[in-house]
Order: structure tokens, then sequence, then C-alpha cells
């Protein structure tokens, strides 16, 4: 398609997935998604991570339109903490977004969301054409399939494989640039700007951190619930400047920015500097370059993140940063994370409705969803390797301040089942030792144990945790987490019986093994294994009442 024309505009055609209340999927232009937010109950996009990226802009939208206009669309620059509050619960009270505000507002854009434009083609810099080509495969973050390295089983094959619909390409250019991997090589002329020597700029930035996200029951709750209007110290942000409205986008490949402390600025951070190429109606493929990037240390303007502590050789705490997602632990079992802790900084979008509880806002009794979701990379985040997400639910009451007693007996009991899940895997050990298993391929059937253990629990688990109150008494409390104890004792017996039941005859009669060279010969056997499963179990809880 020649450079010189307009076509497909963001903001008219419908581009974006969203569930509908009987479930169905249908595509919807931006100012829909946002005007009928409260008809629908999610994004649903191809992935998770994709869902992010497309919250992510309608958010900056929000913030663009709210923070200079109120519900009624007048004029109204928020002037301090209380107007964000009581901005906040207007549009909160309505229970659907203005028409009014939002439409002036995205009319008066409507020359920065053509996807193909001559000169400002939406969330693209035509200055990218010199840098690393693609194929529309590697676009499509369910693919993301590069020239050299094919998918097995894709779900896509022959031409769709190689070539997008439009509402497709819109939607994988955002993921891209969120969570595109570091194969992208700098551009000859940037070679020759820098001496060779340009930053590396990562992993775009959502891959680089620990997406969190709040999960209302609408689009409309989910994007109030994280549309965060003060900072962590309770201060205004400085501005809402997305990207489109910068008077000339930043096209330099590989640019270090300062943080920003402006939301709209930061939910659309320019992590790549793309362009797409189109024939006969489809996106074909794609030049990509790096683009902006900052420390990630203590950037805490990022609301939608957990966060890790930066230690020194001593173990001082020296600092924050985003903290990944690790695919192989469930959301509970990282409850730490979510509340403001010695070893770790409370996300923002939960603080914001901690603030907003608090403020009485939202009820003391309120049942909070949380989602996270990312993509795990490979060697030096090179390449996507898989793509995993999660939700649970807990009180919202019990991640704020008064929490604090009830929270530390939800990460005792973790640290419980975390106890458990090493016993079980000492019996399994222990088992495939007996049967004649070799001593240095014990590891895999303690990993499979324990992995069964949380795959057991979990259910359960969630189902206690949404039980827990911080209003609960001592006594509530103290009955709650005995009925927890028993039902994870029930759960690790009944796996540890299938076990003993599952192992061959040669496990019973057992076997002499020498585990180390200078060690000693050691019995084993399946009734000696249980035998020490069940003096484990016994003293469980005596570690830490």
């Amino acid at each position: 398609m020649p450079m010189n024309e307009k076509e497909f505009n963001l903001l008219t055609e419908p581009w974006i997935l969203v569930m509908k209340d009987d479930c169905s999927v249908k595509e919807v232009s931006l100012t829909d998604a946002l005007l009928n937010a409260h008809t629908y109950r999610a994004l649903a996009g191809e992935l998770p991570t994709q869902n992010a990226a497309v919250l992510r802009l309608l958010l900056a939208v929000l913030h663009a339109v709210f923070g200079r206009k109120d519900a009624g669309g007048r004029e109204s620059a928020l002037r301090n903490a209380d107007d964000a509050i009581e901005r906040w619960e207007s549009l909160w009270e309505n229970r659907r977004f203005p028409a009014g505000p939002i439409t002036e507002y995205l009319e008066s854009q409507t020359d920065n969301f053509w996807l193909f434009h001559p000169t400002r083609p939406f969330w693209q810099i035509p200055a990218a054409k010199n840098g690393t080509a693609y194929d529309a495969s590697k676009l499509n973050g369910s693919l993301s399939e590069s020239s050299n390295k094919l998918r097995l089983f894709p779900e896509r094959t022959g031409k769709q494989r190689s070539r997008l619909t439009y509402p497709e390409a819109a939607r994988w250019l955002l993921y891209v640039n969120g969570f595109d991997d570091t194969s992208a090589k700098p551009s000859k002329a940037g070679k020759e700007n820098s001496d060779g020597k340009l930053p590396s700029v990562g992993a775009g930035w959502l891959g680089r951190i620990g997406y969190i996200s709040v999960v209302g029951d609408t689009l409309f709750e989910t994007l109030m619930r994280n549309f965060v209007l003060l900072d962590g110290k309770g201060e205004l942000w400085t501005s809402s400047i997305p990207a489109w409205e910068l008077e000339k986008p930043r096209s330099a490949e590989r640019t270090q920015i300062p943080m920003p402390h402006d939301q709209a600025a930061l939910l659309t951070l320019q992590s790549r500097r793309l362009i797409l190429h189109a024939e006969n109606g489809y996106v074909t493929g794609y030049h990509l370059l790096g683009g902006d990037f900052f420390e990630k240390e203590n950037a805490f303007s990022e609301q939608m993140t957990v966060w890790g502590p930066i230690k020194d050789k001593k173990n001082n705490v020296m600092g924050y940063q985003p903290k990944r997602h690790d695919k192989t632990r469930q959301m509970w079992r990282d409850i730490a994370l979510y509340s403001d802790a010695e070893s770790s900084v409370q996300p923002g979008v939960i603080r914001w409705n901690v603030h907003l509880q608090r403020d009485d806002i939202l009820p003391k009794h309120e049942l909070l969803r949380l989602g996270i979701a990312s993509v795990q990379y490979g060697d030096k985040d090179f390449f996507a390797a898989d793509i995993f997400s999660d939700e649970m639910s807990v009180q919202l009451n019990l991640l704020s301040e008064m929490g604090e007693r009830c929270r530390a007996r939800v990460i005792n009991e973790i640290a419980g089942c975390d106890r458990i899940a090493y016993y079980v895997g000492e019996l399994a050990k222990d088992i495939f030792l007996a049967s004649g298993g070799d001593t240095e391929k014990k590891s895999a059937p303690v990993a499979a144990a324990k992995e069964q253990f949380y795959y057991l629990i979990d259910v359960p688990f969630r189902k206690w945790l949404v039980r827990l109150d911080a209003y609960d008494d001592d006594d509530e409390l103290d009955a709650k987490v005995l009925l927890w104890r028993k039902e994870a004792e029930s759960i690790a017996y009944g796996l540890a019986q299938r076990m003993a039941k599952d192992a061959g005859p040669s496990a019973f009669v057992g076997k002499a093994v020498k585990e180390g060279k200078n060690s000693e010969r050691k019995y084993y056997s399946v009734s000696l294994a249980v035998r020490d499963f069940k003096y484990r179990m016994r003293t469980l809880w005596e570690v830490k009442k």
C-alpha cells in the first residue's frame, strides 16, 4: 500500500476483541470499547498478554481525557489529591464512561490513530524501515515465529501464517511493542553513530516487569480499578501526554529517557520503533528497531507490576525493581508481594484500591480479583519460550494495613504448604531410589511430585483464601486455619498413599543405595519411605504455629 494514503482508523474501525455478556467475542473500535465498556465483560484478545497491552492503551486515553476534564466534560485540571479522588468517584458512581468528553477528545485526535499514514502511522515510526525485517508470523504473538525457527503445531498454516488482517495487526502491534524479545539488531546507521555500542534496551517494558492488574466484572470496572490517579506518595502525576500527542515523536533507536512521571506517557511507552508493511489488504511483515527505555531500579511510576528487593552483598535492601513472574508458581504462593512488606513494595494498582477502600469509596468487605500475564523468555530474552497467566481472589482488606495480622497467618500457611511439598518430594525420591533409580536422576521425580501436590491444593487453597477477612477475630481466624491444615494434610496423605500404591514390586523389596563416593550405603524401600513421610508430617506444624 502506498505510504501517502491513510487507511484503517482505530477510532472507528473494529479491531479490539471484547467479550459480551453471553460470552461471545466481537471486534469493536477503540471508541466503542470505551463508551460501551460497561456492557462488555472483558477484553478477549488472542493472548492474555495482548489484553494487557490493549488495556494499557485504553487507560492512557482515560488519563488524557480525565486528567484534564471532569465527568461532565468541563475543562478542569486536577489540582490536588482530593480532586483526584473526587473525579474517580464521580466516574465510578456513574457506572459508565461519559460519552461527551471521550468522544470530543478522540475526535480531536483522529489523525493520530490511522494504522497507515504518510507521516504518523499509529504506534509506528517510518524511520524504522532501517531496522530488522520480520515476517508477519513474528508479529503474531501466538506464533512469534522467526525466519530461522519454525513453530511446531502452529495455530495458523499456509497463507494465514504469513499475513494478518488490519485488526489483527493493530492488536499485535501493541503486543510486540510491550513484549518484544531482544533478537532485533541495531541498524547500520545506528552502529556507525555509536561506534557499534548502542545500549541494549532489553525486552519490551511489559516483558521486563511482573505485570499485574485488578480485574472487574465488566470492562468498565477493570479500567476504573486500574485507573490510578495518585502516585505512591499520594501526589498527582505530572501530566497526561500520551505518545500520539507528541509534537514530534521520538525516532532515534535505543534511546534512554528519564523515567516518566506521567501515566499517559508511561502507558504508551514506545519500547520499539516499528513500521508495518501491507500488501493487498493484509499486513505481511514489519521492520523493527529498539526504542525508548529507562532504568528499572525504583521505577515506581509503574503501577502494574510486583516488586522485588535489590540487595547488596550483606543482604541489605538497596532499592526495588520489577519482579518477573515465575510460571511454576501459582499466584497465591506469592501473596507477600501484593502488600507493603520488608521485602517488597505494594503494586500501585493494589495500593490505589486500598486507598479507595480506606476512603469508604469501596466497601470494607470487597473481594479483589487480581490477574497476572507474562512472557517467559529464552536465553538472555532472545526469544519467547512460553506465555502464561493466572488469577486469584482475596479480600481487599487483607492487603491493607489492617490486614497484616491475617496476612501473616496466610503467609505462614503457604510456608507450611511448601514444607509439605518438600516432604512429598522426599517421599518420591525415596521410592524412586528404592525401585533402583539412578541417584543422579532423582531430581525429576522430586519435581514431578511437588508439582502434583501444588496442583492438588491449588483450588482448595484459593477457596480457603477468599473466606479470610481482616475483620475476623482471633478465634475465627484460628478455626479457619485449622480447617485448612486438616484439608492440606488430607490431600498430602492421599497423594502419598497413591505414590506408594503405584510403586513397583522392586520398590517394596527395596535396595541399598550409595549416594556419594564417601557415603555409606542406605537402604530404601516403600515402607521406610512412607514411615519417614508420616514422621515428617507429624512434626509439620511444630515448625511454626
